[in-house]
């Protein structure tokens, strides 16, 4: 019997992580220290007032997507996913990104590790347009162990956003038909990396040395997978300052699974996607995993990767094509993907298949 690969095979179990995140339930108790009122709950995340604007706080990590900065040897551009991650998140709210910290943990604060992770924070402190008051590296060398002696580090950024009590983004109000606008992805950013690393390189027992330029890639395949995390920040709101966002989703952790938290505050409806055009990485991903029999499901890919979209919006159908032209002239290579329904649950239709998420 072929064993398919999964995420969950690749090390990070989906179910076993709900199971723990309901332990984040007890959180809810410091919610009466809030000082300015009611801490309020979107389909991503909550959001906090402070006098006459909200405030929305992310944290978020770029995961082991630090081993394919090592196995590169190349470190510029990761603090740029740290960034990203972070960034991304708080605009769901409506919210526009503020400031930015970052926490590296080091094996070894060297100083020209430390110079190339700063080059990636500094880049996107730029694209989304956010001070960096603070930080801090700290040397575990106990904790953090690298491919090569001395180049072992995580990095963790938070992002402090505001946004106005009328401009946010509470996901009500979705309607069958509204469309759903796709916001083009640079590639793999960063989420679902444990399962590229088990299909792709040797080091993790995959297809490829790092080096390799398979066919369809322009580049060596690490380079590939190192592409930096896309930032939504300016396109978004140049798209949040003229029309009504319904709804905002970052294409990052379950993939398209995500769309069913939309559901909770819009009920009774669903999502049909029907456009994907992904970069040529993940076709690579699925063809490395089938030469290894261990086949990654076209559902597995969807529920982990952004194939090709990285954020996405809904508006009214009233309001596409302006959000399409706006999109359009901000850079972010947008594309209806799909459109919401009236039946539950996620559907999506790619080469020819018709594909049921849960």
């Amino acid at each position: 019997m072929t064993r398919k690969l999964t995420y969950s095979e690749a090390g990070v179990d989906r179910d076993l992580r709900v199971e723990s995140k309901k332990a984040l339930q007890t959180l809810k108790q410091t919610y009466s220290y809030s000082r300015y009122g009611k801490v309020v709950e979107l389909p991503y995340g909550k959001i906090f007032p402070c006098h006459d604007r909200y405030l929305d706080l992310a944290i978020e990590g770029v995961g082991t997507k630090v081993l394919i900065a090592q196995l590169a040897g190349k470190y510029d551009t990761i603090g740029v996913d740290g960034v990203a991650m972070a960034v991304n998140d708080v605009i769901r709210s409506g919210a526009r990104p503020l400031a930015l910290v970052d926490n590296i943990h080091a094996q070894v604060s060297d100083r020209t590790l430390v110079k190339e992770w700063i080059k990636g924070i500094l880049r996107g402190a730029e694209e989304s347009e956010c001070i960096i008051p603070g930080g801090e590296i700290g040397d575990v060398s106990d904790l953090i162990k690298g491919l090569n002696p001395g180049k072992g580090f995580d990095i963790v950024v938070a992002s402090v956003g505001e946004v106005a009590k009328e401009k946010v983004i509470f996901g009500s109000g979705i309607e069958p038909g509204d469309p759903i606008i796709g916001l083009r992805s640079s590639g793999i950013h960063s989420n679902g990396v444990s399962l590229v690393r088990k299909a792709l390189f040797k080091r993790w027992g995959g297809q490829y040395e790092p080096d390799i330029i398979p066919d369809g890639l322009n580049r060596e395949i690490v380079l590939e997978a190192l592409e930096p995390t896309r930032i939504y920040v300016k396109p978004f709101h140049k798209l949040a300052e003229t029309l009504n966002v319904k709804g905002a989703v970052h294409v990052t952790g379950d993939a398209y699974l995500k769309f069913e938290r939309l559901s909770i505050f819009s009920p009774g409806i669903g999502f049909e996607f029907d456009n994907f055009k992904p970069q040529p990485i993940f076709d690579l991903i699925q063809q490395a995993a089938d030469k290894l029999g261990s086949p990654i499901t076209d559902q597995e890919m969807f529920r982990t990767f952004n194939m090709g979209w990285g954020f996405a919006v809904i508006t009214s159908k009233t309001d596409k094509e302006k959000a399409l032209d706006i999109l359009e002239k901000a850079g972010a290579g947008p594309e209806q993907i799909g459109h919401v329904t009236d039946a539950k649950g996620i559907r999506i239709r790619h080469k020819n298949k018709k594909i049921i998420l849960d």
